[in-house]
């Protein structure tokens, strides 16, 4: 049986995080809609990672984005699930809910439905948050994909969620 069932980019990226946040001393979170707990699964495959892993938070539902994280119902009404007021609401939450020191938040279209003209499939959004951070200072950014099926979408927005947590992950 093998020892993981993780694309093997994601695990090497995921050994870098928890390796590189281990020595910087930082504890991270993340709050995943569209990966499903893809970045949550990487960073806990590898050992030691309880060291630096506070907290993964998988908020598919709008319901449990609000319930769980504190995203404003008038933020998700305003801008949909699939905003960068949205991701940024899911870092903050992450980081209030969780005793870490950095939250990545994902959040978008993996498709093969879902999509519209402003956000089609492949559409995904990321934020950072940071204890201490200037909350009016977002670290957010918006990318699109090519849509390379369902599978494909998630993987490489968990490899640059995993990217945002490396301690000297530039701002998007």
């Amino acid at each position: 049986m093998p020892d993981t069932i993780l694309p093997p980019e994601l695990v090497e990226l995921a050994r870098r995080v928890v390796a590189e946040n281990k020595r910087a001393g930082r504890m991270v979170a993340v709050a995943e809609s569209c990966t499903g707990g893809l970045v949550s699964a990487a960073i806990t495959e590898i050992a030691g990672s309880s060291e630096m892993f506070s907290a993964g938070f998988v908020t598919y539902s709008n319901e449990i984005k609000s319930d769980v994280l504190n995203v404003s119902h008038d933020v998700l009404d305003t801008f949909g699930a699939v905003s960068i007021a949205v991701a940024w609401s899911m870092a903050q939450g992450a980081l209030v809910r969780s005793h870490a020191d950095v939250a990545v938040a994902i959040t978008g279209v993996a498709g093969p439905g879902g999509g519209s003209d402003k956000k089609p499939v492949g559409t995904v959004v990321f934020a950072r948050a940071e204890k201490g951070g200037n909350p009016d200072k977002i670290i957010a950014d918006m990318r699109h994909f090519d849509d390379s099926g369902r599978g494909g979408v998630r993987l490489q927005a968990a490899l640059c969620a995993l990217e945002l947590l490396l301690p000297d992950a530039p701002t998007p």
